[in-house]
């Protein structure tokens, strides 16, 4: 109906050309324009001015001879006074630029190996991006932001590196578990030896305190008795000693059979080996 009254409309974030008689005459701006077709004027077509998106995959080799997709996302958009540029000059501008970024990431990512491909993904978009600013500047298109947004390695490459991964963890866990184990017999075998050394103190204080007692009783008994000596007074006390062991013996519920000679010369003789240590240890 527009056509009928010379009468087109333009819609906001768009551009249309003016061609009369095929011949390029003007970019017609958002708004209602005049366009006498009976002249010869005629619109070619609309170019939109909004901000596009183009994923651009690209599967390429590193130079650690890994396959890998490079997943390129390029946002542009045409430019306003350029319109005329971007509308004649590329017959299809998504192929163009998909072939700037074939180019950019199959020169770049086989200088790389496989871990720095990852790290310098940011690298890549730049150079991309460069690249793709110089040549689509001259056809009317403006590179907004070039993002490098997946790098996805063969499945077997993943799994492998995921298994390489495990197996450092595995080692660092390995490591600190036999560390804390380490320590753990570090302060066992400290602990005992510290018990030991404390038993062996207890062990001296006691026997310490026996041969006192011993000396106070020999002693206290040779001065309310007269007329007895220190070994008869020692042989009293290691029988009375004697007897009170065989007591506990035979009292003890759980305790074993013990097979010792006894009789009254076993007594003496018992008294003579216990006596003849005591002196022993007391001389070394």
């Amino acid at each position: 109906m527009g056509n009928l009254f010379c009468c087109v409309q333009v819609d906001q974030s768009t551009v249309a050309i003016k061609e009369r008689f095929g011949r390029f005459e003007d970019v017609l701006e958002p708004g209602c324009h005049c366009l006498p077709w009976c002249l010869g004027s005629q619109l070619a077509g609309h170019l939109s001015l909004r901000l596009q998106q183009l994923d651009v995959r690209c599967e390429t080799k590193t130079k650690d001879n890994v396959f890998v997709n490079v997943v390129a996302s390029i946002q542009y958009r045409a430019l306003a006074d350029k319109a005329s540029d971007a509308f004649y000059k590329l017959t299809n501008t998504r192929t163009q630029i998909q072939a700037y970024v074939f180019d950019v990431i199959r020169a770049s990512v086989p200088k790389l190996n496989l871990d720095d491909v990852f790290e310098q993904k940011t690298e890549i978009a730049k150079a991309v991006e460069e690249e793709l600013e110089k040549a689509m500047s001259a056809y009317g298109y403006e590179i907004v932001q070039t993002l490098i947004v997946d790098i996805e390695p063969d499945e077997h490459v993943k799994r492998a590196m995921n298994e390489i991964n495990a197996a450092a963890r595995l080692r660092v866990a390995a490591n600190e578990k036999a560390e804390a184990e380490k320590i753990l017999q570090i302060k066992r075998a400290e602990g005992e030896a510290e018990s030991k050394y404390l038993s062996g103190l207890g062990i001296a204080r006691q026997r310490q305190a026996i041969v006192d007692g011993l000396r106070d009783s020999v002693l206290g008994f040779s001065v309310n008795v007269p007329g007895t000596t220190a070994k008869d007074v020692m042989d009293m006390v290691l029988v009375t000693q004697y007897f009170d062991t065989m007591k506990e013996i035979g009292a003890a519920s759980k305790s074993s059979a013990v097979f010792i000679p006894h009789g009254p010369g076993a007594v003496r003789d018992v008294a003579t080996q216990i006596r003849d240590g005591l002196l022993q240890a007391t001389h070394q």
